[in-house]
């Protein structure tokens, strides 16, 4: 006969029994006399149809199905156990240190973060810009949002959304060095390039650049941020990931070039590490970030669309 839910109760009252070898030491537990106690356990064991004690006036002892019964009741007491650990968790008020990683990603995630901090003002968030991939884990970081695949079996992740880079300038420069029509033309162009903190490689313009294109090189940063400035300055061109210069496009600050070649799309990520009972500061800055995000790329991809180019000068 099934167990009801009401017999909870009985089942803990019975583990303890069958741990101490004693109904009046269990009872001492709960506040309970050992007859209350026996006839909980008596109760059960009608309910299951079998007898879980051998009794004498002298001691208790568990009987086979007793011991079966005892390894299955653990279980679900632990379960139950760890589901109010769980759900106390998730009710808790966010609190304490947060430590994130994040990439500059220009007017994206600014307003996200500042609204995280009105919504959880006992948070204190701790956030390191830069570009580089950090060990979510060994770097001791609570949440990092980055682009590409995860490997890491000890990370939990959710996608954002996906992403793909442009050919940007500011429109003095294609006034004052003239429009490429395609991809052989950035030959004669000032190029602006991003270089892995890393390995020093430089980032990859896309499959829109045919491989016997070497793209020259007039300046390379390690970060995007002073990248998309120079850009704007009118330095030269540009390849930036659209969601960091949408606002850009949006208002003239920023040209697309070359909107026709072909894009490498890739996934832009939120993880934080495997944990069975996630702290309620991670939780709530992984669902306010994720749904706050998945909103503004989808934006950020419509507004990074070509615009009129200039002529050239």
């Amino acid at each position: 006969m099934a167990i009801r839910v009401d017999s909870v109760s009985a089942m803990t009252a019975f583990v303890q029994a069958a741990e101490l070898r004693s109904f009046k030491l269990a009872g001492q537990q709960f506040g309970l006399s050992s007859s209350a106690i026996g006839k909980t356990i008596a109760k059960l064991e009608e309910q299951l149809g079998a007898r879980l004690f051998h009794r004498s006036t002298r001691a208790i002892g568990l009987t086979r199905e007793g011991e079966v019964f005892l390894a299955r009741c653990r279980r679900i007491l632990g379960e139950l156990e760890a589901a109010e650990a769980e759900l106390a968790q998730t009710t808790a008020r966010p609190q304490g240190r947060l430590r994130v990683s994040v990439p500059f990603a220009g007017d994206l995630l600014t307003p996200l973060i500042g609204a995280f901090v009105d919504r959880y003002p006992d948070v204190e968030l701790d956030i390191d810009y830069n570009d580089r991939l950090v060990d979510v884990i060994d770097d001791g970081f609570d949440a990092v949002i980055r682009s590409g695949e995860v490997r890491d079996s000890r990370l939990m992740h959710v996608k954002l959304g996906d992403f793909a880079s442009c050919l940007v300038a500011a429109p003095s420069y294609l006034v004052r060095s003239g429009v490429p029509r395609k991809a052989s033309d950035l030959m004669k162009h000032r190029l602006l390039h991003h270089r892995f903190y890393e390995s020093g490689k430089l980032t990859d313009w896309g499959p829109g650049i045919p491989d016997d294109v070497i793209l020259p090189v007039a300046l390379a940063t390690t970060s995007l941020e002073p990248l998309i400035r120079l850009a704007e300055a009118g330095c030269g061109i540009a390849s930036i990931p659209d969601f960091a210069v949408a606002d850009r496009i949006a208002d003239g600050r920023l040209r697309e070039v070359l909107p026709h070649l072909d894009k490498k799309r890739r996934a832009l990520r939120l993880l934080w590490p495997r944990s069975q009972y996630p702290l309620p500061k991670v939780s709530a800055f992984v669902k306010f970030m994720s749904d706050g995000l998945k909103s503004s790329l989808h934006k950020s991809t419509r507004q990074a669309r070509p615009g009129r180019q200039p002529r050239s000068g």
